[in-house]
């Protein structure tokens, strides 16, 4: 930390390891917010131009949470342009464009009025859970019928991405933005979704362990459709209940679609759904009762 060097960007200031030129950002318009706290290698931020916002995602800099190099970044966010490319959806934030610059690479998307709900670099655990300001906390006050709604959105999203041939890699609350003012739920951050086959060749995939598979931990294991309705299922309990504490004391959606949840999160692969479209309608079934 004690070499790290302070970026200025209009009013918007941050660290980096190392100096690192950000004029090509000029063209885009005023930076009015940077997130530069994740352990990815991207730094990102919120651009403003002629009354539009747009949100500009950018690998090459040597950030402070990011121990890899930066060429690895880069390759990673150009393999992401055909993610959302293939994956678009009501529900993904919308990719417009992507360019090279001198010393890096940038993907510019539509900016959405969404909070993040595991921003760490504002609210590190507890206070994600307990301050009152928190995203996360502010969602799990909310109604039942509302984060349903959220809900029901990230399992669209899933169906879709499994039709299209993927898994999801690295999903957890931190790929969750919710506009709290018009109670909308988009997706972010899919950069680590893999196509179908793809098999386990790390040990520990990467991801939140709150809501990993325990195939996500195991060298040589198949990622397939049950691993995504592990990971639904525990992103359920993260929403609706205790998130690691599965019990129903702590479930806010009725005994029928704890029951669901529960299936999908059963340690043996073969007692889950099949699919996260299996899931969904077991889902969609029970919250009609």
């Amino acid at each position: 930390m004690n070499d790290s060097q302070v970026i200025s960007l209009g009013s918007v200031s941050f660290q980096l390891k190392e100096k690192h030129d950000f004029d090509w950002l000029k063209s885009l318009g005023e930076v009015f917010c940077v997130f530069d706290e994740q352990d990815s290698g991207n730094i990102c931020f919120g651009i403003e131009k002629d009354g539009f916002k747009r949100f500009v995602k950018y690998a090459g800099a040597k950030t402070l949470e990011y121990s890899g190099h930066p060429e690895d970044a880069i390759a990673r966010l150009k393999r992401s342009i055909s993610l959302y490319e293939n994956l678009n959806h009501p529900y993904l934030i919308n990719l417009l464009e992507y360019f090279e610059v001198e010393k890096g690479y940038a993907l510019v998307f539509d900016w959405f009025n969404g909070e993040c709900l595991h921003s760490h670099w504002s609210f590190p655990p507890p206070h994600k859970y307990n301050h009152p300001d928190s995203p996360f906390y502010r969602y799990k006050k909310l109604p039942i019928a509302y984060r349903l709604e959220s809900l029901k959105s990230i399992l669209e999203f899933h169906v879709h991405a499994e039709k299209k041939n993927y898994v999801a890699v690295d999903f957890y609350d931190g790929s969750i933005l919710y506009d709290f003012k018009n109670n909308i739920t988009k997706i972010c951050d899919i950069d680590l979704y893999m196509e179908k086959p793809f098999r386990n060749t790390m040990g520990r995939l990467w991801g939140s362990s709150r809501f990993m598979s325990p195939e996500e931990f195991k060298h040589g294991a198949e990622i397939d459709e049950r691993t995504n309705v592990f990971n639904m299922g525990a992103i359920a309990f993260g929403l609706l209940g205790g998130e690691l504490d599965r019990s129903f004391l702590k479930w806010d959606a009725g005994h029928e679609l704890y029951e669901v949840a529960n299936k999908a999160v059963e340690e043996n692969r073969s007692r889950r759904y099949s699919s996260v479209e299996e899931f969904f309608l077991a889902w969609n079934f029970a919250s009609k009762k």
